[in-house]
């Protein structure tokens, strides 16, 4: 059996905490760049010059790519076969305090959600989601979620008899309501059974799916190919001043749920859609 000490653990956060505030995934930069391409509006391709071009200076000279460097989300796949030497969840947390701590990443966690004076000031703790897998390693996906982006999400228990339609439509009326107060273009991840509380971290697991790379399964690949088509069609565009391009991308994730339920959730990732990950 392979041991994974608290210091490798806590390195490991670190190091995807930095990465992530600092770089934009290559597919995600990428999709930003085609949708300067395919955006007619000229206000939204302005936007999308802004974007584009604060990515690559924050790349450049070490900063932040969004003053809020968030809540840090941490989605862990530990093989059956490693043996963590050490509390994972304190581990975590030492990471992330190591990485707000120094670097210029604003703190953005309250101890007390009903205080508005309570900020931990170093930013744990994390936001933790593990699952067991095969083998004796372990990966950490790092993701940072601003309050702009994370404030948008929604669930809804729909009917049981509820359809495609059904699901196309509450999406597209969350979209509407929320303009661009998630600094689209970004991700849309869509969450579909389970229970309540499944349904919302499937959503927030799509939005980790690499950009084009649509869901396997044909049925719901053409759900997601009609969801955006309807997100897109609101007009809302680049940073909500008008455009074609509102959402780079659609992900859905499911799972079977309770014959007399249809939980339905929708997290949304702005266009700094900051993850990274890695393994040990």
């Amino acid at each position: 059996m392979r041991c994974i000490t608290e210091e490798a653990i806590s390195d490991l956060v670190r190091r995807l905490c930095v990465e992530a505030n600092l770089r934009l995934p290559d597919d995600v930069m990428a999709a930003l760049q085609q949708a300067r391409e395919t955006e007619t509006s000229p206000r939204g391709r302005w936007a999308l010059d802004q974007i584009v071009q604060n990515a690559k200076i924050a790349e450049q000279e070490g900063l932040p790519i969004c003053q809020d460097t968030g809540v840090v989300f941490c989605f862990v796949r530990l093989g059956q076969d490693a043996k963590i030497v050490a509390d994972l969840e304190s581990a975590i947390n030492d990471g992330v305090r190591a990485a707000y701590t120094p670097f210029p990443f604003r703190a953005s966690v309250l101890a007390d959600p009903l205080r508005r004076d309570s900020n931990t000031g170093d930013n744990p703790p994390a936001i933790i989601h593990m699952r067991l897998a095969e083998g004796e390693n372990l990966e950490i996906t790092v993701a940072v979620k601003g309050g702009g982006s994370e404030n948008a999400g929604a669930v809804w228990m729909l009917t049981p008899a509820a359809g495609p339609a059904d699901v196309i439509r509450i999406v597209v009326e969350r979209v509407k309501e929320q303009g661009g107060k998630w600094c689209p273009p970004g991700i849309i991840g869509v969450g579909i059974g389970g229970s309540m509380e499944r349904a919302a971290l499937l959503a927030k697991m799509a939005l980790l799916r690499p950009l084009g790379k649509p869901h396997p399964e044909p049925a719901w690949a053409e759900l997601e190919k009609s969801l955006l088509q309807a997100v897109n069609a609101t007009g809302i565009g680049p940073m909500g001043l008008g455009g074609k391009v509102t959402a780079l991308s659609v992900n859905v994730e499911y799972q079977p749920c309770h014959i007399a339920s249809m939980p339905v959730a929708v997290a949304f990732d702005c266009h700094a859609a900051r993850h990274a990950t890695g393994v040990l």
